[in-house]
């Protein structure tokens, strides 16, 4: 049993919003375009399809689906669902927009799509039912209750998600590192605490191992040392709080720098800019 909320300090900084647009059949072919910060949660609830999108590097990938099952693509990416012309496919659809977009530390070490089979999610099956007696009738309020559903029901599946990283053959990055018994403590103090004075021997202690077994445990698992994805981390939340109108001074402090120009300066030998520049360029150019 976890003692520790692996998930509460990376959901509670980034919020995701979740809104239901589409419940019934879909026929034929229907495009679902990229947008800057917006992934879909689709669920087949009956019926088969094929789902299509392009790949880096530009081949098309094309996943039959035969039975119910959810489909995630965390990150804008153009896909489209092939359908039979005939009305016996039914689906439930959300988007969700995301704070931080592509850069959200969670959605961002996902893999592109994910489908999973309904009756492999075993825990969530009260859920899905509750969602499903929700989209099927019309009540006062059902827009807003399936969509605060449709929240639940993501934070349900990332949980799942860790619950089943070896399985999923997920690539090194945070869920990897939340799904490692021994990485997870020290993760959480850093997302918890990302202004305290860290150092390699207090994330170690978290972890209660020693400084080298950690120091190449963490570069094994997550992909960088714990310098660097502590610096990554503290940066990818200075953005969010500079595009929120805080000043820099302020988020200097509030991330564990000792003046406005220490922090600057990181800032700048990791994104390129000044803070200032930064929130000054256009936001799609926003990009690490």
């Amino acid at each position: 049993m976890e003692t520790f909320d692996r998930l509460g300090p990376l959901l509670q900084r980034f919020r995701v919003t979740t809104r239901l647009f589409h419940t019934g059949p879909l026929c034929g072919v229907t495009t679902f375009a990229a947008q800057p910060g917006r992934g879909f949660l689709h669920i087949l609830r009956r019926g088969d399809m094929a789902v299509t999108h392009r790949e880096p590097g530009g081949a098309v990938r094309r996943i039959e689906i035969d039975r119910p099952s959810l489909i995630f693509y965390p990150r804008p990416l153009e896909h489209a669902f092939h359908n039979a012309p005939a009305a016996d496919s039914d689906f439930t659809c959300a988007s969700l927009d995301v704070e931080g977009g592509a850069t959200h530390p969670l959605m961002r070490t996902l893999p592109p799509v994910l489908v999973v089979p309904l009756d492999a999610l075993g825990g969530l099956q009260p859920l899905l039912q509750l969602l499903f007696d929700e989209v099927d009738n019309v009540r006062c309020g059902q827009r807003l209750v399936a969509d605060r559903l449709f929240e639940v029901l993501l934070i349900q599946l990332l949980r799942w998600i860790l619950d089943h990283a070896g399985e999923l053959g997920l690539p090194s990055g945070i869920l990897t590192g939340l799904a490692d018994p021994r990485l997870a403590p020290s993760l959480v103090a850093l997302h918890d605490s990302p202004e305290a004075d860290w150092k390699l021997d207090g994330m170690a202690r978290e972890a209660r191992m020693s400084r080298s077994a950690f120091a190449a445990h963490f570069k094994e698992v997550i992909g960088a040392t714990p310098g660097q994805y502590l610096t990554q981390w503290r940066l990818t939340i200075a953005q969010e709080r500079l595009r929120a109108g805080a000043a820099v001074s302020t988020v200097a402090t509030e991330l564990g720098y000792a003046n406005a120009s220490s922090f600057s300066r990181v800032f700048a030998q990791h994104l390129g800019t000044a803070p200032r520049n930064w929130l000054a360029a256009p936001l799609d150019s926003h990009v690490r």
